[in-house]
């Protein structure tokens, strides 16, 4: 792909958003669940509506190309987590937290 000067592409792949830390991922991600550009500002508001209208326009213009990229930041976002299957089992931090509390009055 080849970068307009309002992103960067770094050493790991990874295209943000020049001057911000926020990821085209994520622009893209939004915008194909329905969120208008407005949303977007609303959402990142450190992002002027022209940036967002460029993103987007630039997403269309090379639609093929963001989708593959998309779709393997997903991918590579799955396997993250699945390698960090750790889930907050609420039942079991309760059961911690209120034996700690009885050890605490005993």
């Amino acid at each position: 792909m080849t970068m307009p000067d309002f992103l960067s592409q770094h050493a790991d792949g990874d295209i943000t958003l020049t001057g911000h830390r926020i990821g085209i991922y994520h622009i893209i991600h939004y915008y194909q669940e329905g969120f208008s550009p407005e949303m977007l500002a609303c959402q990142y508001p450190t992002l002027p509506l022209s940036l967002i209208h460029k993103i987007i326009a630039y997403y269309l213009d090379n639609r093929t190309e963001v989708d593959d990229y998309v779709s393997v930041y997903r991918r590579k976002l799955d396997e993250q987590r699945k390698a960090s299957p750790r889930q907050i089992d609420t039942v079991a931090l309760r059961a911690r937290l209120e034996a700690s509390q009885r050890a605490e009055a005993s």
